[in-house]
């Protein structure tokens, strides 16, 4: 982007390079689900054209990429979704309409799972998205395929949408950085199911993001993206977020935790945590261990599988809803395991929601005190780098390998809704390499709406232990 602010290369030269990487590695990589290059080159065209003549937007003239699940006029929005192959929205939703305002050059979109509920990339209509660092593993999900293509070189930056990871967990599998902003600071009207209308909903858990390569461009495309929906609140207008608190790595407070006690932290991961907590407290941050500040874990973990799976299957089939309710009577009273946890939020009444709710500000309060101590919180984004592709139709039978031993796959979730749940703003960084060479990376987890924090936070970590190094 530097040089393209120089003029030392072309809109048309950078989205050219970009198509030809495309044409030649995501036959095996398969990040791109829909390409749009003709209208790719239009738009390059005309941005060398606007910086011709003296203009100067954010993004203007940079090659970008944008999750399948966003609406773009003219190009399918099917959610991986069979029933909805041929959906093609009218309308643009408002981030791509914010991408397009800054001046960027949008190459395609990128593949997802089916109906965004994997924490793999692969569905029926587009294929499997693999890891461009080993194609026997998954790139991640949801935004998996925004990570794949930032780490093939497939686009500078990348807009994605997270409620268990989706942005973070490819980030961490693909060796880039990814941003979860505070909940409800990025419009999301457009980035909904084929099934339902475009409307500017206030959604619970889940958010829009940015994606990039490194920490300043994370940076540069939130600034495109923050700020509430023109539909509710008139004229478009921008968030006045905080500054960060410090500028300089010695005046940061950060609680670093690699242990969660509803599952085990796999080596590698506890490798970079480490690798990150070395490096912080070598900069001269006053680096933490433990805090009777911090929310319990165990019970947030809980709230959070509860708030998500709740909310998550509010369109259930009675046929299946009938089945569970068989199930779930059939439950030992003292279960609980997160896969009971899950199985009652399915039935959960209203109540029991706003009971949920209510323990989540409890939560939310005491994060609130966590942020008066410190700046940050360093932890896990999953407990293992990208794991070998697994398509078993039942993901409740998955089992993910930590070390050796197996855990049920939607487990690894706890460490993403540690800041999901009461609707913190993370930022994924790469942290490192495994011993089998698959990026590792963690998250920087900071107080509401002072997401400027994780950020500069982001940026200061790239400089002291390096960022994303392009997969060989």
């Amino acid at each position: 982007m530097t040089a393209l602010r120089a003029g030392d290369v072309t809109s048309v030269e950078l989205t050219d390079e970009a198509i030809a990487r495309i044409e030649r590695d995501d036959k095996v990589i398969n990040a791109i689900c829909v390409p749009d290059f003709d209208r790719a080159r239009a738009a390059a065209r005309d941005a060398d054209r606007a910086r011709a003549r003296g203009e100067d937007r954010p993004l203007l003239g940079v090659p970008v990429t944008v999750k399948e699940s966003y609406d773009m006029a003219g190009l399918p929005t099917t959610w991986g979704m069979p029933p909805y192959r041929d959906h093609v929205p009218a309308e643009d939703a408002v981030q791509v309409s914010r991408l397009k305002a800054a001046g960027a050059v949008v190459l395609g979109k990128t593949n997802v799972p089916l109906g965004l509920q994997d924490i793999q990339s692969f569905n029926e209509i587009y294929g499997t998205t693999n890891n461009p660092w080993d194609h026997a593993r998954t790139s991640g999900g949801s935004s998996g395929g925004s990570a794949a293509a930032l780490a093939s070189g497939f686009g500078a930056l990348s807009i994605g949408s997270d409620i268990a990871g989706s942005l973070r967990t490819p980030a961490h599998f693909c060796g880039v950085y990814a941003h979860k902003p505070t909940l409800g600071l990025a419009a999301n009207r457009g980035m909904v199911p084929p099934s339902e209308p475009a409307l500017p909903v206030d959604l619970d858990l889940a958010v829009v993001g940015p994606m990039a390569r490194t920490a300043r461009d994370l940076t540069l495309l939130l600034d495109v993206m923050a700020g509430p929906d023109p539909l509710t609140h008139g004229v478009a207008h921008r968030l006045a977020l905080p500054p960060a608190r410090h500028e300089r790595l010695r005046d940061f407070r950060v609680l670093v935790l690699d242990e969660h006690p509803l599952i085990a932290t796999g080596s590698a991961v506890r490798a970079g945590v480490n690798r990150v907590a070395d490096a912080l407290a070598d900069g001269g941050a006053r680096v933490e261990r433990h805090s009777p500040l911090l929310p319990d874990l165990a019970e947030a973990g809980m709230l959070y599988m509860q708030l998500l799976i709740s909310g998550s299957v509010a369109r259930f089939p009675i046929e299946s809803y009938e089945e569970l309710r068989i199930r779930v009577a059939g439950l030992s009273a003292d279960d609980q395991s997160l896969d009971a946890v899950r199985l009652r939020a399915i039935l959960f009444s209203h109540r029991d929601w706003i009971v949920a709710n209510n323990r989540r500000e409890v939560h939310r309060h005491g994060w609130r005190r966590l942020f008066a101590e410190f700046d940050a919180v360093v932890c896990p984004i999953t407990p293992t780098p990208a794991f070998p592709h697994d398509h078993h139709p039942n993901p409740m039978e998955r089992r993910i390998d930590i070390d050796g031993v197996a855990y049920p796959y939607f487990d690894q979730l706890v460490w993403a809704g540690l800041a999901t749940m009461p609707g913190l703003p993370a930022t994924a960084v790469p942290a490192g390499r495994s011993l089998e060479g698959l990026p590792v990376g963690v998250q920087l987890v900071g107080p509401m709406y002072e997401d400027r924090t994780p950020l500069r936070l982001a940026e200061l970590l790239e400089q002291e232990i390096g960022g994303f190094r392009a997969p060989r």
